[in-house]
């Protein structure tokens, strides 16, 4: 999924040493702020020392960001990871998201379904004239 927008907050790094390697892991995170008529904000983190220095992010920014997301479990609690795997300068000539306001978070959009054709109209019945005696039982 992409996302693009204005990094307008860089956190701080977090790190530490994995228990099951010995190896030593960086995250950053990010929060980046799109470019609609109605503003949203995305945080996602970058993994790996080489990552970040790759990606060189800064806030200012504008970017077009790639991303990964998946939710885990832990004592009972769900909790969302978004992480980019691809960071890239903003392109205002690329080709502009859909006018979709969910389409920058990847909300699936319904393909469009043809419109059937109009059937011929019946012509509609006459009304029986009304001749003042009534041929029901009806009391109105």
């Amino acid at each position: 999924m992409e996302i693009q927008g204005k990094i307008i907050m860089v956190l701080p790094e977090r790190g530490g040493v994995s228990q099951r390697s010995g190896s030593e892991w960086k995250v950053a995170s990010y929060v980046l702020e799109t470019m609609e008529q109605y503003p949203r904000k995305c945080c996602f983190e970058v993994f790996g020392s080489d990552r970040i220095a790759q990606f060189n992010i800064q806030v200012g920014q504008m970017l077009t960001v790639s991303l990964d997301i998946d939710a885990r479990e832990y004592n009972g609690r769900w909790y969302n990871q978004i992480r980019a795997w691809k960071v890239a300068p903003y392109d205002p000539n690329a080709v502009a998201p859909a006018a979709d306001p969910n389409a920058a978070f990847g909300a699936p959009q319904a393909a469009p379904i043809p419109a059937a054709p109009a059937p011929a109209a019946a012509p509609a019945p006459e009304a029986p004239a009304f001749s003042g005696e009534s041929t029901d039982d009806l009391p109105f």
